[in-house]
């Protein structure tokens, strides 16, 4: 069993006050739970002896009416628990991968799977295991404080039998967590094979090998359901286990009972609250072991979180620059290559157009990533005041076309028009059924990949980053588009500095400065 690890309430604050009113409810459950105990035997002791059972009725009714309302609460608390735990992990994941720098990122495959996945299965953990293991720590405590002030025979059997639960829980759950990583690698081979073979379809169905990947996807299927399977086994097996030794020692505390009872030797009052307190010591630490292999997905997706947030270190930043952008000495080359994509790179730009041209594949994307921040320099150094980069393919989040305007900066309606009447696609908007509130899917989808180019680009006209980083802003535009797109580059030109990758001749009409790249070397000229 893995017990709550601190560093999740020290790297993740929005876990903090979930697990704190979690604790607070199990502490309240823990409570009622032996007040009932007390109400009850006082119940039946009137009812044998012939005494006044109206007040003790009265306050078993009171207690299973608390104890009602707190189970209710239990369980909205657990639900609300979880998707916040589950949500707070996912949030401070993305924005810790969001500092580092793109080489510094795990595989898309692994990412999404922990991200997704791995987070989602988070919500039992907390919603279930979290508040079992609280009333798992508190109740036996309690209950066998409880027997020692009553039977200190009692007491002694459960002080001696107790330890045996979490021992062989930690034992099954040893081998449980093993199984659960093995489960969790299967599942991730999956993911990231599936994703290669989605990347990687039109090319394999132009090649005709795609049905081959439909052997390759049932075996590692396979894998994962044996694995699964496995660990379902334990699970099982497990909750036996823990059932088997709680039931014989709560047995051999009812045989004490029930022999010094007949000899006379112990009250009934006594007796009965023994064996009614003795379960107590059990049950919780049972259920604690049944909930942890309901949980174990998420306590492996929690290890596995906390150890992604322990990795790679943030994103460098970029000095400014004043307004403009000053590269001296600039090298890259991608992680685990010896070949350097740009080497020596010297490049000064301040307000104006400066359009970096080259062939496909020198580093023209890269240079536009370093002087982002996005990427390390291998050496060499970046100056650049604040920039806004604008990609090839833009991100756009699954929203309405206002909300992807306005991310990263706040503008009124009127503002949006103008800046989409400049880029041309005020027109198709108006068009939509909701204009600026349509809603956009994944990626854009509902957009051309050219209305998406001069979203991204008004989204850009919208920002107060003195540096425009632009990587070919009229690669999926015709003729007519792309001349509305180079006076809106040439007018933002005007006041802030813009550097523009391109292959078309046009903009180069517009340029202040050109910086050509080639594999070996690289050219500047106005």
């Amino acid at each position: 069993m893995k017990p709550l690890d601190p560093r999740l309430l020290r790297e993740v604050p929005a876990v903090r006050r979930p697990v704190a009113v979690l604790a607070g409810v199990g502490v309240g459950q823990g409570a009622a739970t032996i007040a009932t105990a007390y109400a009850l035997t006082a119940l039946v002791v009137a009812v044998v002896v012939h005494g006044s059972w109206q007040t003790p009725a009265l306050w078993l009714g009171a207690l299973f009416a608390v104890r009602a309302v707190l189970g209710w609460l239990t369980e909205t608390v657990a639900a609300w628990a979880g998707v916040e735990v589950a949500t707070g992990l996912r949030t401070t994941l993305l924005a810790h991968w969001s500092r580092l720098p793109v080489d510094g990122r795990p595989p898309a495959d692994s990412a999404v799977t922990l991200a997704a996945q791995g987070c989602a299965s988070v919500e039992p953990y907390a919603a279930r295991f979290l508040p079992t293991l609280f009333s798992g720590a508190l109740v036996p405590a309690l209950a066998l404080v409880a027997l020692v002030t009553l039977d200190w025979v009692s007491a002694l059997i459960v002080v001696l039998t107790v330890p045996l639960l979490p021992v062989f829980a930690a034992l099954i759950g040893r081998s449980t967590e093993e199984s659960t990583a093995r489960r969790w690698r299967a599942l991730a081979s999956l993911a990231g094979h599936f994703l290669d073979v989605m990347r990687g379809l039109p090319t394999l169905v132009a090649y005709g090998r795609a049905e081959r990947q439909t052997e390759t996807i049932g075996s590692v299927s396979r894998q994962h359901r044996r694995a699964t399977m496995k660990t379902l086994r334990l699970a099982f097996l497990s909750s036996a286990a823990l059932e088997l030794i709680a039931t014989i020692s709560v047995a051999i505390v009812a045989v004490s009972v029930g022999l010094r009872l007949t000899s006379g030797h112990i009250s009934l009052h006594t007796g009965l609250l023994a064996i009614l307190l003795a379960p107590e010591a059990y049950w919780p630490i049972r259920r604690v072991g049944a909930e942890f292999h309901n949980a174990a997905d998420g306590a492996e997706a929690i290890a596995a979180v906390l150890a992604a947030l322990d990795s790679g270190e943030p994103a460098p930043s970029v000095t400014a620059a004043g307004p403009g952008v000053t590269v001296r000495g600039l090298s890259y080359g991608y992680p685990g290559s010896a070949r350097l994509v740009l080497d020596g790179v010297h490049l000064s730009a301040g307000p104006g157009l400066t359009v970096v041209t080259g062939p496909s594949g020198v580093g023209k994307t890269t240079l536009l990533e370093l002087i982002a921040g996005l990427r390390t320099p291998t050496s060499g150094t970046v100056r650049s005041a604040a920039a806004h980069l604008v990609t090839q393919r833009p991100f756009l989040t699954a929203g309405t076309i206002r909300d992807n305007l306005t991310i990263g900066c706040e503008a009124s309606d009127d503002r949006l028009w103008e800046a989409l009447r400049d880029v041309g696609l005020d027109g198709t908007v108006a068009a939509l059924p909701q204009s600026l509130s349509t809603t956009l899917g994944d990626d854009g989808f509902g957009l051309s990949a050219g209305q998406r180019a001069r979203l991204a680009l008004a989204r850009a006209t919208l920002s107060d980053a003195p540096v425009l980083l632009l990587d070919e802003p009229t690669a999926h535009l015709d003729a007519r588009a792309s001349a509305t797109i180079h006076d809106v580059v040439r007018d933002l030109a005007l006041w802030r500095t813009v550097i523009a990758v391109t292959h078309r001749p046009e903009l180069l009409e517009h340029a202040d400065h050109e910086v050509r790249l080639t594999a070996t070397d690289v050219e500047a000229s106005s």
